[in-house]
């Protein structure tokens, strides 16, 4: 090991404690979101933090250093002549407003269950194994939900199932859809509200989400449209889906191929299947132009490779497996009709349509 130059010491210096401001700021974004600090600031105009303490009905001190703390983050803009912040509506849409298409707050609170269980994943480090995603914090399931709602409202349900071939007639016409890996139901439960026609069946390994699942469909009205069944992907029950979607799922699979598979033998005649996967390049040094890749291959090492380690089968695709090989483990169970016919602007997502 040789001495490195000064230059490189300092740039390699300035990197890493950049990203430690960066990790330090995700509680202060978490407090920002609890508190209702972002929401109360949006729209609000410049304001100084006596001003945001009383709206908010908090403690001036606390909220002052809390100001100062996400602004010198580049959260807030600040006017040192008025001592005065100011949340623009940019940031507001990203931070303040859960049904954007560009919210990113849901993401914050899942970080806590990245360190409560760093533990368990640096064992799997040493001796193999996994855990599925309901042995994670119960913070994570939440996170996923809450993150991935407005990206399936403006995605999936607007743009994504209906780039679809004729399935959109279909569903209006009273579909049989399957979601598989349907984690806590938002999925399943946004296709049924959207096609009130249409029966949504969700199946999930992991019994608490399936209990989520099913206490969120009782409350959203739709039991009666919307079941939900705990079930390994490539053994569920039941056939003749019109269309069977994987939201986020394949890379958690023990078994892609095989879940591939048991879709393509309960497809019904002419049936589609939709894949929603991580957008990552198929060559991995091309990743390093890919704004996702540093949260997907982050959250693939602590999330997604263990849930896949853990099933039977253990593929351990990974999160970033990248389109060539979605299209082989769809290829291997049988379909020959594969597009890809969306991509969010985010991006985050690509979207595969798949026909035997």
């Amino acid at each position: 090991m040789t001495t490195p130059d000064t230059t490189s010491v300092g740039e390699a210096v300035g990197t890493v404690f950049g990203d430690l401001g960066v990790n330090c700021t995700a509680p202060l974004v978490v407090l920002g979101d609890r508190l209702g600090l972002f929401r109360t600031l949006a729209g609000a105009g410049p304001l100084t933090s006596a001003e945001l303490a009383d709206r908010t009905g908090l403690v001036e001190r606390y909220v002052r250093e809390w100001l100062r703390g996400v602004a010198v983050a580049g959260y807030l803009g600040y006017d040192p002549a008025t001592d005065r912040f100011t949340l623009t509506d940019a940031y507001a849409v990203v931070l303040a407003d859960d049904a954007a298409p560009t919210s990113l707050i849901g993401v914050f609170p899942g970080l806590q269950a990245l360190w409560a269980d760093l533990d368990h994943v640096e064992e799997f480090f040493r001796t193999g194994g996994g855990m599925g995603w309901g042995d994670h914090h119960p913070a994570l399931g939440a996170a996923q939900e809450r993150f991935t709602r407005p990206a399936y409202v403006h995605g999936l349900i607007a743009e994504w199932i209906p780039a679809a071939a004729g399935i959109v007639a279909k569903l209006d016409a009273g579909a049989a859809v399957a979601d598989v890996g349907c984690g806590q139901g938002l999925s399943s439960i946004l296709i049924a509200q959207r096609w009130p026609k249409s029966r949504v069946t969700g199946f999930d390994p992991d019994d608490a989400s399936i209990a989520h699942a099913r206490s969120a469909a009782a409350r959203a009205g739709l039991d009666s449209r919307v079941a939900f069944e705990v079930a390994d992907a490539a053994a569920y029950p039941g056939g003749g889906y019109d269309l069977i979607t994987f939201t986020d799922s394949p890379h958690d699979m023990g078994d892609p191929r095989g879940a591939a598979a048991h879709a393509r033998a309960t497809l019904a005649e002419e049936g589609t299947v939709l894949v929603v996967e991580p957008l990552a390049a198929d060559r991995f040094e091309d990743d390093f132009a890919n704004p996702y890749a540093r949260v997907g291959y982050a959250i693939s090492t602590l999330v997604c490779t263990p849930s896949s380690l853990a099933r039977p089968g253990a593929a351990a695709l990974g999160a970033m497996a990248g389109e060539a090989r979605l299209r082989e483990v769809l290829t291997a169970a049988g379909f020959t009709r594969i597009r890809r016919i969306a991509e969010d602007s985010a991006p985050v997502n690509i979207v595969l349509e798949a026909r035997p």
